[in-house]
This record gives structure tokens, C-alpha cells and sequence, in this order.
């Protein structure tokens, strides 16, 4: 059970910080301009984020569906991601 506790509120932390670093990102962006633009590391940070909470939550005993609702937002962002970045690199045959 101890050991349990442990992951969960390791899982926290490291949530907490990743929250952290995305919004300091942004702020340093936002206050600078320089840096990363938030469309360059949002759904990837997001991907992450979701995989995160799905081992968050079936850790703590969720049910099935929550763990498949995160494991799925996790899917759509980094696919979006992949797809958003493709479409950047493709050359235009305008």
C-alpha cells in the first residue's frame, strides 16, 4: 500500500511541475517573444499530460473507463501533433 502512495504522489508532482513548466513557457513567451510559441508544445505537453493521468488513475483503483477516456486524449493529441507538424513540412504546389 505504501509503495502505492508513493507512485501516485510522484505522479502528482511531476503533473504539478509539468503544469508548471507549460505555463512558464508561455509566460516567458508571452512577456518576451521569444522562445516557444505555445502552438509548438501544447498538444505534445498535452499527449503527456494524459498518459500521466491515465497511469494516475489506474493507480488509484479508477475504473476501467477513465484510465481509456486519458490513454484516448492522449491518442487524439499526439496525433493531431503529428499530423499539425506533417503538414507544416510538406511543400506548398501553390
Amino acid at each position: 500500500m505504501t509503495d502505492l502512495w508513493q507512485i501516485r504522489w510522484l505522479l502528482d508532482v511531476v503533473i504539478v511541475f509539468t503544469l508548471l513548466e507549460g505555463m512558464g513557457l508561455w509566460l516567458h513567451h508571452r512577456l518576451t517573444g521569444q522562445g516557444l510559441a505555445p502552438g509548438e508544445y501544447a498538444l505534445n505537453m498535452l499527449s503527456g499530460l494524459c498518459l500521466m493521468l491515465a497511469v494516475r488513475a489506474a493507480v488509484s483503483g479508477l475504473p476501467w473507463p477513465w484510465v481509456a477516456v486519458c490513454l484516448s486524449a492522449s491518442g487524439v493529441a499526439h496525433g493531431w501533433d503529428i499530423l499539425r507538424r506533417w503538414r507544416q513540412r510538406q511543400p506548398s504546389f501553390k
